[in-house]
Order: C-alpha cells, then structure tokens, then sequence
C-alpha cells in the first residue's frame, strides 16, 4: 500500500487507478465480474461470497458499491424478515441494482437491466441471508438451524466484525443497519449487539450512525391492535362493524379472551376475504392453489412504479399471513402455514429461476445446489426452527435512541400485513417530544407520505401508495427518502 500512496503524488487519476486495482486484487475471490442476463457495464463494483462464523455457519451476503462515492458514502446493511426468508428479496424487487425483466419462454433466465432507483446509487450496501439456513445460507450441521433472536444477532454481529476485517477499506464509512418486516425484530437487536460491542472495545470498532426499519414488527400489543383502525380508516369495515367491535372489546384487540370480541373481531376478518393483506390496493390471486401450485401465467398482478414489474403480492419479506403479533416462542414459518391453508398473493418465479441456475451461482461465488441446497425466497426446510426469545422491541428502540444513534421508521401505507398504525402508534408511546409536527413530505414536487419527527433523533414516515415492500411499490419515493434520511437532510 505504501508504493500505492507514493505513486499517487504523480498524478490523481493514475492514483485513484491502482487503488481500484489494489482493492481489485485483495477481493479478486469475491468480485462479480459478470452475470448471466446483464450485458452492459457494472456501474459500481460488485463483490459476492461467504463470511463463515463459528467454524460451519456459511453466511452468503452480496456487497454493491455505492455508484457515487464509494470511499466515502455510507456502508448500508439491508435484511429481509420472514423469519426465515432471503434478503435477495430485497435484491431482486426492491432496490438491488437490476431491474430483473421475466425471461421468455416461460422458465428461461430473465434479462437484467440497471435501476435508476437502487439504493446503492448513493450508499454502499450489503444485501446479507440470514440466519443460517436461509436463501443461499448455509451449514452442514444442522442443529444450527434452530435459532432464535438472540442467537442470529449474535450471528450477524459475528459476520459483520469478520466482513468489515476483509473490506477494511470501508471502516471509517459512517454505517447502518436497515431492513423490513420481521427485520423489525432483526435490526434492533442487532443495534444493541453493534453498541454493545462499541462499548466493549470489540475490534473492529464500527462506525455504527443509526438504523431504518420498514413496516417492522414491534411490540405485541401495538401490532395486534393496529388492524382494526386500519381498515376502518381505509374504508374495509363500515361504521356499525367498526363500533361494534370497538364496544365489544374495550379498544384492545390483541389477546382479547371475551367472546363477544372474539365474535366482533370475527366479523372484521371476514371482510378481507380475497384481499391482498400486503398491499390492499393490488389484486391477488384467487383460488386455491398454495405457493408452490401457482399457474406460471401469474406474473402481472398489478400496479407498480417499477420500469419492469416482476411480480405483485408479497411473500418473502412478509410477516407471516393472518399472524400480525410478534409473540414470545416458536415462531409459525412458511411451510406450516403453506401446509394449513396456502398462502395466497405469491409468485416468486423470477428470483427463484435466476438464484438457481448454476451460471449464476457460479458467478456469485455462491454453492451449487448439491452443497447449499436450493435457493427459496423463504426457506421450507423442516430442519429449520426459529424462536422469538427477545421480546418486545420498544426497550430496544428507547435505548438505542437514548444513546444519540438516529433511527427511521417507515411504512407503506397500504400493507394491512403490519399497518402503520401500529408503528405511528409505539412511535408515539415512546413520550419523546415532536421537533416536526405531522407533515407532508414531497418526492418530484408531489405528496409522497407523511411524516412526523421527534427528539432523539427518531422520525416516522408513511410512503402514501406502498405496501409491506416499500421500494417495490415506490422505488422513487424510497430512495429519496433514503438518501436524504443518510445525508441527515430533511424528509
């Protein structure tokens, strides 16, 4: 590196060459230098591989350069909920790099294009499977699959030491932590493992700014409760439906043993029937089909800003359907609820094509699927468990902000799967005092959500039109919000 520093008094370009070449060279096991479906130029560089922790826990992540200032723009860490499901979700649909068009015929690889609206257009980001077990995740032992929070905190904090010791070059770049959905769980707790080793002195100390959660679950009380003044504001349940249920259980939904609630609250499911609970402006797929029977012609099922729509319902990132309380104890995953009743909405053929075609594996770095095993947008390995063991979230989110790291909490504001009334609710109950008052705020000169700030560094948003996966409905409106929100400039 010193013959690196020496040279560049020779001129900046020569420098700023070799120490791409340099950084090149020290990752060359990792780099993407192509993908099967994209034929242009990478606009940044793209690296791919895997941290190994514990001696057999492989955690495959995918690294996008920022496409601005990579030495400089922050180092974002993005995570999919489930629990259980890939954060190539998030790759793939949301803000990734590509825009991915369905290839034709039906069941051939799709064709890659740029996305004017990623999120790595202004950061750096690491799109990370985990816990072990999921999308291209893996271990040969696999007791490792019975997890819980805790443990995959504990996890991704590991990987997060190890990948920042191989990517030193990136140390100093401010850091976050996003994600969405059952990341709501994922993020916190993985915020106070990062201060938790700050303050211990953990080598590396990371650069750790603050975190972002997308319609996350919380807090048992505030996520059971949240429904119903949700679909009554949305105009899903009449006014009679809406004031019988409210007298007949006291305004508190969530654990509500009275039977007259549970009769009311009864009638107020039974009006979503054939609705598309993660974004109830959609459409959804009628029938009786499970996620894994879908007729291939289910590819247009609605609306969205996305040059290329891939797909309209939401699966992978979604907390589990009809299941909105984040409770103490195992958690019901994928394949128990396919099994019960299918799960309706759902096509993630694309994706599922692409992460499983040995080409791309292979330019990737990522193991073949004899070694891996299949890559599922959630994953339905009997073998894997996840138990919910750190409880409600609030306590982390107080302490978090308490100790000056920033915090946004966003919401689509038609995901009936985890409403933002719950979030503008438990961000409301923290006491902290308003700095904004509830406002508009603007994307391209138009209304794009609301927002309300408070002390301590916390703001909640809605993005107006979205659904559980924000960026995937509102790929422009995200990323202005994102971008402004890193820059620390006002939503």
């Amino acid at each position: 590196m010193g013959m690196v520093i020496d040279r560049c008094f020779h001129g900046l370009l020569f420098c700023m060459f070799l120490s791409f070449a340099f950084i090149e060279a020290i990752h060359e096991d990792t780099i993407v230098s192509s993908l099967p479906g994209f034929n242009g130029t990478f606009p940044s560089n793209q690296y791919a591989g895997y941290v190994t922790i514990d001696g057999d826990k492989n955690l495959f992540y995918y690294f996008v350069e920022s496409e601005r200032n990579p030495s400089e723009d922050p180092v974002v860490l993005w995570l999919n909920g489930g629990p259980g499901c890939s954060s190539f979700d998030g790759f793939v649909y949301e803000h990734g790099p590509f825009n991915f068009e369905p290839g034709q015929p039906n069941g051939s690889l799709p064709i890659l294009h740029l996305n004017p609206y990623s999120w790595s257009t202004v950061s750096n980001i690491i799109y990370l499977d985990s816990p072990v077990g999921v999308g291209l995740s893996y271990s040969q032992n696999e007791s490792n699959y019975n997890i819980g929070d805790y443990q995959t905190a504990e996890d991704t904090h590991s990987f997060l030491l190890q990948w920042f010791e191989e990517y030193s070059e990136f140390f100093s770049n401010p850091f976050y932590l996003s994600g969405e959905s059952y990341a709501g769980v994922y993020v916190p707790t993985l915020a106070s493992q990062v201060v938790a080793g700050i303050q211990a002195g953990v080598v590396p100390n990371l650069n750790f700014k603050g975190y972002m959660v997308g319609n996350g679950v919380t807090d048992p009380m505030y996520d059971g409760n949240a429904l119903v003044p949700f679909v009554h504001g949305m105009g899903l349940i009449s006014d009679d439906i809406y004031q019988n249920v409210v007298a007949a259980c006291n305004g508190s939904y969530y654990n509500n043993n009275d039977p007259n609630c549970d009769a009311s609250y009864q009638t107020v499911m039974n009006c979503f029937n054939g609705l598309n609970i993660y974004d109830i402006l959609e459409p959804c797929y009628h029938g009786s089909d499970s996620v894994t029977s879908l007729p291939v012609s289910f590819k247009q099922l609605g609306a969205t800003e996305r040059p290329l729509p891939v797909r309209k319902r939401m699966f992978g990132r979604a907390w589990p359907y009809w299941a909105p309380a984040v409770e103490d104890g195992p958690v019901t995953l994928w394949p128990q609820l396919d099994s019960q009743s299918g799960v309706p909405c759902v096509s993630d053929e694309v994706a599922t094509i692409w992460l499983n075609n040995p080409a791309v594996r292979e330019a990737i770095h990522a193991q073949p699927v004899s070694v891996a095993g299949p890559w599922e947008i959630c994953t339905t390995n009997s073998n894997f468990n996840y138990n919910h063991d750190a409880g409600s979230m609030i306590p982390y989110h107080v302490n978090l902000t308490n100790e000056g790291y920033r915090a946004l909490i966003f919401s689509g504001d038609h995901d009936m799967c985890v409403p933002f009334t719950g979030s503008e609710a438990w961000t409301r109950s923290l006491g902290y005092a308003i700095t904004d008052p509830w406002r508009s705020w603007l994307s391209v000169g138009q209304v794009a959500g609301y927002l309300q700030g408070y002390a301590h560094n916390l703001t909640f948003i809605t993005v107006k039109g979205a659904g559980h996966t924000v960026a995937e409905y509102k790929p422009q409106q995200a990323l202005a919000f994102f971008s402004r929100w890193l820059e620390g400039t006002s939503i």
